[in-house]
C-alpha cells in the first residue's frame, strides 16, 4: 500500500489513502481531539509514509483544522517533499456567501492559518449550497478560483461536494483536474458511479472520501444506524447487515471491506479518510493490508441494494 500514483494531469502524485483532518477540532461540547492528539497523528502521518496526503478546508472546525495543520508545517519548517497538503475554498459560514470575493478571502484565510505561500492543491467546497449560475457567472466562485489558478495562488483546481450528478457537470465544464466524493461510493451506495466513469473519461484524479458511511461500515455486528448525515433506512441497514454477516464468515473486519471496496477500484485515485488520533492512522494501516479473497468480493457484489436508500435519488447521479 505503500505507493502512489499520479492525480490525473495535475503531475502531482498522492498515495492510496488520504488522511482526512476534518474532526481536528475542538466542539463547543468538549468532543473531538485535543491539539497534542493532532500533533501525534501529525508526526505520525510524516514520518510513516503509509498516506502522504493530508485533506482539509477553510471551513473545518471554523478554521481549526487548517490552524493545527499549520502548527505542524510550521514546526517541521513545511511539509517534506512528496507531501500534498490541500484545502478546499468555502464560503461564507455564517452568511452563505459564496461570491467569488468569499473566495479569495478564503484563500487568504487558508494560507494565514496553513502558512504557505501558495495551495498546490484546493477545491471549490460544496457548490451544491449555491446556485449554478452564482458558482460559474460573472463575479462568481468559480471565475475568482480560475483567476487565482492563473496568478499562482492555486496550483491545481478541484471540486468537492455532494450530489454526484452536480459533480459531474461542473466537471464537464473543463475547469477542474480533480474531484472529490463523499459517502456515494461505499458496500451500500453506488450513488457515484458514473462520476466514477466520468473521472476516468476526462483524465481527472478522483477522491473517494468517506469510505465508512460516517461510521455505520466500521464493525460488525452494526453498532452505529447513521449513515452520511441522517439515520439509515431499514433496506440499508439490511444490506449492511447482509454484508456483514458475509465479513463474519469469512474472518475479515467489516471495515476492512468497506475501505479496500474504494482502494480496489481502479478509477479511484485515492480514498479519504478521517483520521482523529495516531491509533486511527495505524488502524487504518491495517485494515488497508487484510487480505481479501475474490470469492468474499464476489459475494458482497451479489447483495441486492435498495437505490431508494443511496444519497442520491436518481436524477441527481
Amino acid at each position: 500500500m505503500d505507493t502512489t500514483r499520479p492525480l490525473g494531469a495535475t503531475g502531482l502524485t498522492v498515495t492510496p489513502v488520504t488522511l482526512g483532518a476534518a474532526g481536528w477540532q475542538r466542539r463547543h461540547d468538549g468532543s473531538g481531539p485535543a491539539p497534542e492528539e493532532s500533533e501525534a497523528l501529525a508526526e505520525r502521518f510524516f514520518t510513516c509514509g503509509f498516506s502522504r496526503v493530508l485533506d482539509t478546508s477553510n471551513n473545518y472546525g471554523a478554521g481549526q483544522s487548517e490552524l493545527r495543520i499549520g502548527a505542524e508545517l510550521r514546526r517541521r519548517d513545511g511539509a517534506p517533499p512528496g507531501f500534498l497538503i490541500q484545502t478546499k475554498a468555502d464560503r461564507d459560514p455564517v452568511t452563505g456567501d459564496f461570491s467569488g470575493e468569499r473566495m479569495r478571502a478564503s484563500l487568504r484565510e487558508s494560507l494565514t492559518r496553513l502558512g504557505l505561500p501558495r495551495l498546490p492543491m484546493c477545491f471549490l467546497h460544496d457548490p451544491e449550497n449555491a446556485s449554478w449560475e452564482t458558482i460559474t457567472g460573472p463575479g462568481g466562485a468559480l471565475p475568482a478560483l480560475l483567476d487565482a489558478r492563473e496568478e499562482g495562488l492555486i496550483g491545481h483546481l478541484g471540486i468537492s461536494g455532494g450530489p454526484a450528478g452536480l459533480l459531474r457537470r461542473y466537471l464537464a465544464t473543463g475547469h477542474f483536474e480533480a474531484v472529490m466524493t463523499h459517502n456515494r461510493w461505499t458496500l451500500v451506495d453506488r450513488s457515484a458511479d458514473r462520476l466514477l466513469d466520468a473521472a476516468a473519461e476526462a483524465g481527472a484524479g478522483l477522491y473517494n472520501a468517506a469510505p465508512y458511511g460516517g461510521g455505520m461500515l466500521t464493525r460488525w455486528p452494526i453498532e452505529r444506524t447513521r449513515y452520511a448525515y441522517g439515520e439509515g433506512g431499514p433496506a440499508l441497514l439490511a444490506a449492511a447487515g447482509r454484508i456483514g454477516r458475509l465479513c463474519q464468515e469469512a474472518g475479515v473486519p467489516l471495515a476492512a471491506a468497506a475501505l479496500q471496496w474504494s482502494l480496489r477500484d481502479p478509477r479511484v485515485t485515492s480514498t479519504v479518510v478521517g483520521m482523529l488520533t495516531a491509533e486511527d492512522h495505524d488502524r487504518t494501516r491495517e485494515l488497508a493490508s487484510v487480505e481479501i479473497e475474490d470469492g468474499l468480493w464476489a459475494e458482497i457484489a451479489a447483495v441486492p441494494l435498495d437505490e431508494r436508500t443511496w444519497q442520491d435519488p436518481p436524477h441527481e447521479r
